[in-house]
């Protein structure tokens, strides 16, 4: 019986490296045992759904800057990825961004690049280089796979060594999806953990800098985003995120990078 604990024990370490998925931008290793086709076939069936019940606001002069601010962030990502030859990571991204008339201070991407932002947001992002910090932190979610981190974190909880023979129902799959990615409007409430969320920071200071947005305005949105706050209660937006302390330290340590990206997109320092 030992000796067959063992057995199982190394099979699920050796389970467990292979699925291992490294971040080519911030060097970060995640464990992801999820299907990106499966999952993205799901998100995007979430995204129809959810815009289905909101108000999408089409045409507008906010709807167009997050249009071409997300257009731009992600094209900055795709000629990074197809320089360091992986492009092959993006395969599965089918990029859609949209405005929604809500109040709520948010805006989330999911996987497969499916991209809302509310209009609440707004008056703290302020001009395109705040939305660039925002898309550049949210698209970041889904390019270092944080939906399929989630997905896998639940699997292994609830099923346990039933992953390793591949036994989890197309219906389980489902159901996992769904908790991390609730239906309709509660999706504005998913919540990342912290190392995701500052994962993000790092990541999307470098995306929005690649797309020639100057990193330098990262704190200023931070910091009215922080005074945005009602009371104790932060916004949705920040609910999960590190401490304004931690976020800020992090920001300087993560800028002379940010810095070079922005300069070598034609930023000037």
């Amino acid at each position: 019986m030992k000796n067959i604990n063992k057995i199982i024990g190394a099979a699920a370490i050796s389970f467990a490296m292979i699925s291992c998925t490294t971040n080519p931008i911030t060097g970060r290793s995640s464990l992801q045992l999820a299907n990106n086709q499966e999952i993205s076939a799901m998100a995007l069936q979430q995204y129809r759904e959810t815009l289905s019940k909101a108000k999408v606001v089409k045409g507008t002069t906010a709807a167009k800057s997050i249009q071409n601010v997300g257009l731009r962030i992600k094209n900055a990502a795709n000629n990074y990825y197809r320089s360091i030859g992986r492009e092959g990571d993006l395969t599965n991204y089918q990029w859609e961004f949209n405005l929604i008339d809500d109040k709520q201070v948010n805006a989330w991407c999911m996987p497969g690049g499916k991209v809302a932002v509310y209009t609440g947001i707004l008056p703290i992002t302020k001009n395109d280089t705040g939305l660039a910090v925002v898309l550049g932190h949210e698209i970041s979610h889904a390019l270092a796979g944080h939906g399929n981190e989630r997905i896998s974190q639940a699997m292994v909880a609830q099923y346990g060594g039933a992953i390793l023979g591949s036994t989890i129902s197309n219906g389980q799959m489902a159901g996992i999806f769904q908790q991390v990615y609730p239906i309709g409007a509660q999706v504005a409430l998913l919540k990342y953990g912290r190392s995701q969320e500052l994962e993000a920071d790092e990541m999307g200071l470098y995306l929005m800098s690649m797309a020639g947005y100057d990193p330098r305005e990262a704190q200023p949105f931070w910091q009215r985003m922080e005074a945005s706050s009602t009371g104790n209660k932060p916004p949705e937006f920040l609910s999960t995120h590190p401490s304004p302390a931690s976020r800020r330290a992090d920001l300087e340590k993560d800028m002379p990078k940010a810095l070079e990206y922005y300069r070598v997109a034609g930023g000037k320092i």
